[in-house]
């Protein structure tokens, strides 16, 4: 195999690449932390709510393949990767102002089935800006600096997504910006936070654009690279591309499925959980003042969480370097999966920081681990579709718990969804306990 050579980059280069992901994730946090809370607002049964995000990760399985194929083949005047992710950008940054808004719209439809759609839409936007990220760092660091960039990346997700997280407390403590809803309006406190996020995202990613360069298809050819841009291409070589994935993201398939499983609920159920079991509050409880304190808190319990993960995966490559990637991953998910089983046992909010810990080190490792194990092993002319394939095993476990997730907890659980929180917990140690099963690409 030819040897690829690719220039080492600064670390100033390095992270001016990754600034657009900030923006992305400071909105992706507005998201996660806010959205149950809003679709609840305006009416969602807590039973309804999985099937309410199953949209995001339905957008993510058919956007993301079909994104990466076609930055991997094409070049345009402004780039391969770049226009992809500015396209995504704007239409998050538009998503984010009108989700909270959806109830003014309420005399075309019922503003649930609005918020509903907003949200489809904002995922489907984040999934089109995601992947080209990832992939340009793959494009642009030669193999030995694959671990640092994805570390890089994975700090500056937890700076945005810490910021965004905290957003809505922030204005309500110190800006004395309303978090009550009036009328089945979305509180004054989360609205605000979304405007500010379509901002932060839109100047992020500009950031990126304007300071990173990507590799022209005459400077790739010096470095060794021998695909070609403009080469006849189709969608149905997704499906051949798909057969033919390197066995170490098949089997990296399963850890991403026990991971991604347990991330989801705790997504969408830690605001009526914590709410519920740690606050106290009844389970038909989901518009009072004290919720939407629970609500506050955990938002930016969110915050703390990616707080967390960007310290943590400045240490990563060193950890990887002493312990292997593996072994590194495997640590970092059992504690996450303790972190979340130890909500149960909490009866003062406060100490729902450390669980935060756990969760953190795990969200760290997922959001850069898998990567940096696969990046060596994926063909260099298919970076950008093959990390858009490997986002099948994010999705997949997302759908399969908006299907099932929602009778479970009303069914199973009694509407008690402190113990989705739980067994998120032990799906997350099954996934530390497979991640030792994959076989690397030996550097």
């Amino acid at each position: 195999m030819k040897k690829i050579n690719k220039p080492f980059l600064s670390l100033a280069q390095i992270i001016n690449m990754s600034v657009g992901f900030l923006g992305i994730q400071f909105g992706f946090s507005l998201q996660n932390g806010n959205a149950s809370r809003i679709l609840q607002t305006y009416g969602a049964d807590v039973e309804h709510l999985s099937w309410f995000w199953l949209a995001a990760p339905l957008t993510g399985m058919i956007v993301q393949p079909i994104i990466g194929h076609y930055s991997d083949t094409t070049w345009g005047r402004f780039g391969r990767r770049k226009p992809y992710f500015l396209t995504g950008a704007i239409l998050a940054a538009v998503a984010l102002a009108f989700m909270p808004n959806a109830s003014f719209l309420a005399g075309v439809l019922p503003a649930v089935v609005l918020g509903a759609g907003f949200l489809m839409f904002m995922d489907a936007s984040f999934n089109i800006a995601m992947e080209p990220f990832r992939a340009l760092v793959a494009d642009n660091l030669p193999e030995e600096q694959n671990t640092t960039g994805f570390s890089v990346q994975t700090t500056l997700i937890g700076i945005g997504a810490v910021a965004g997280g905290f957003l809505p407390t922030i204005l309500n403590k110190f800006f004395n910006v309303s978090n009550e809803s009036i009328n089945g309006n979305v509180q004054d406190n989360v609205i605000y936070s979304f405007y500010i996020g379509s901002i932060v995202i839109l100047a992020a990613i500009l950031w990126t654009i304007l300071t990173t360069k990507e590799y022209s298809p005459a400077e790739r050819k010096s470095f060794g690279f021998n695909d070609d841009l403009h080469e006849q291409s189709s969608l149905k070589d997704i499906f051949k591309d798909f057969v033919q994935m390197p066995t170490s993201m098949k089997q990296l398939g399963l850890v991403q499925f026990f991971s991604w499983i347990a991330l989801f609920p705790m997504w969408v159920y830690a605001t009526p959980a914590i709410a519920h079991h740690v606050y106290g509050l009844p389970l038909a409880d989901h518009n009072s003042k004290a919720f939407n304190d629970a609500g506050d808190w955990v938002s930016s319990l969110f915050g703390i969480y990616n707080g967390v993960a960007a310290v943590f995966a400045l240490s990563l490559p060193k950890i990887a370097s002493l312990l292997g990637k593996k072994t590194t991953h495997a640590f970092s998910l059992v504690c996450g999966g303790l972190g979340l089983i130890s909500i149960f046992f909490i009866t003062n909010p406060d100490y729902l920081i450390l669980s935060m810990v756990g969760i953190g080190f795990a969200w760290a490792s997922i959001l850069a681990m898998p990567y940096a194990i696969i990046a060596d092993s994926i063909p260099i002319h298919k970076m950008g579709v093959y990390m858009g394939i490997f986002n099948f095993f994010i999705t997949f476990p997302q759908i399969v718990n908006s299907i099932f997730g929602g009778w479970i907890v009303k069914n199973v659980y009694n509407s008690n969804e402190i113990y989705a929180l739980v067994m998120a917990g032990v799906f997350m140690i099954l996934g530390a306990v497979s991640v030792m099963f994959v076989k690397e690409k030996q550097s």
